[in-house]
């Protein structure tokens, strides 16, 4: 084996002068990268604290690792604690992805998203201040109802005369001293369901004029399916219609005014009802699709002309002689203050189906971030 010939005093020297060299450029160089980090991470740091929006960072094991200033003036000083515990101050509202947070100085609006870290298993938590927005859709909202309110006193005379004039026509009757008791008895169930007539016409009127669903809770909706069907059941059972009912939305619940929501699904379900007579079928179906529940009512009546659907939801159109013309405008008010809609789809000759669809509970969101 052939040793390398021993390096002489000149050679050390040069080859320690070389090592040297290198060794102070890589210093250098190592210096020039500590400084540019150290630009780029002060800039990041102004960055944050100048985003508008709330910025969190969080560890792989879900707790706060940093937050910019925005984020701070919402939450206070959360470093180190778990997200989750943190989310428990954000109360779900009617739509999907936003939540109310109590400040001192009021009850903020805020929209939250979030982004996986591709190192770590950490995530990045966003939170929007998106009160003014909520504002101006609320007012939005209100402005179009007193729109639709508007368009509603032209019609409300004429609603209102004609059940009116009928109750005053059978009331007359009754001081009638020369009628027969069977014919009283007549005139006075004939006004009294005058007299009811205007009084759902008057109900439904504020339902619609308030609009924005208040007392909301968290309910199940397959349990809000069986409510429905015992109570839809008996009635076509005497009108001889099959009444059909099924929930494939599992644990889902719903969080808004049950009673507005069950109200809106009933007036769709007395429609369909009314539009089969004997020997119908009418159907509800709940099913979860995405992030929201739709329920389906169908029925296999006579269907619905295309020119005459999209005026189904204007107030006071209807149809039928006893109705009142509110009722699918407070369904679908009912929906759109849930922040869900209603849609409609019928053929002639092979019936029609509604579907409302409706948000799922916020609160899920705010656990899983």
């Amino acid at each position: 084996m052939n040793q390398a010939p021993p390096m002489d005093a000149a050679s050390l020297a040069q080859a320690f002068e070389a090592f040297a060299r290198a060794s102070d450029e890589l210093t250098q160089a190592y210096n020039g990268l500590q400084s540019q980090v150290s630009t780029l991470t002060e800039r990041l740091s102004l960055l944050l604290a100048a985003l508008p929006a709330g910025v969190v960072v969080l560890d792989g094991l879900g707790r706060v690792e940093q937050i910019n200033t925005a984020a701070g003036s919402m939450l206070g000083d959360v470093t180190g604690r778990e997200w989750r515990t943190v989310a428990q101050v954000l109360e779900p509202t009617e739509t999907p992805g936003e939540f109310a947070l109590a400040r001192a100085e009021g009850v903020l609006r805020v929209s939250i998203s979030e982004t996986a870290v591709e190192t770590g298993g950490g995530r990045i938590v966003l939170l929007h201040d998106v009160t003014e927005a909520w504002r101006m859709r609320m007012e939005k909202a209100r402005n179009e109802r007193l729109a639709s309110m508007g368009e509603m006193v032209a019609g409300l005379a004429h609603q209102l005369r004609t059940p009116l004039a009928a109750a005053l026509l059978y009331t007359g009757h009754l001081a009638n001293t020369q009628l027969m008791p069977q014919d009283r008895a007549k005139a006075a169930d004939r006004a009294l369901e005058r007299l009811r007539h205007l009084e759902k016409l008057i109900q439904d009127m504020l339902i619609f004029a308030r609009g924005e669903a208040l007392g909301r809770e968290s309910f199940g909706v397959c349990e809000l399916v069986r409510e429905l069907s015992h109570t839809i059941e008996p009635v076509a059972q005497r009108r001889g219609v099959l009444f059909e009912s099924d929930c494939q939305a599992g644990l889902c619940s719903l969080f808004g005014n049950r009673k507005e929501i069950s109200g809106a699904l009933t007036n769709l379900l007395e429609n369909a009802l009314q539009a089969v007579g004997e020997g119908g079928t009418v159907r509800l179906l709940a099913t979860q699709s995405g992030d929201e529940v739709v329920f389906m009512v169908k029925d296999n009546g006579r269907g619905i002309p295309k020119e005459l659907q999209e005026r189904l939801f204007e107030p006071f159109f209807t149809t039928r002689a006893d109705g009142t013309g509110l009722g699918l405008a407070i369904a679908r008010g009912v929906a759109r203050a849930h922040g869900g809609e209603i849609a409609l789809q019928s053929v002639l000759g092979e019936g029609s189906e509604f579907l409302l669809k409706l948000p799922l509970v916020g609160v899920r969101t705010a656990e899983a971030a």
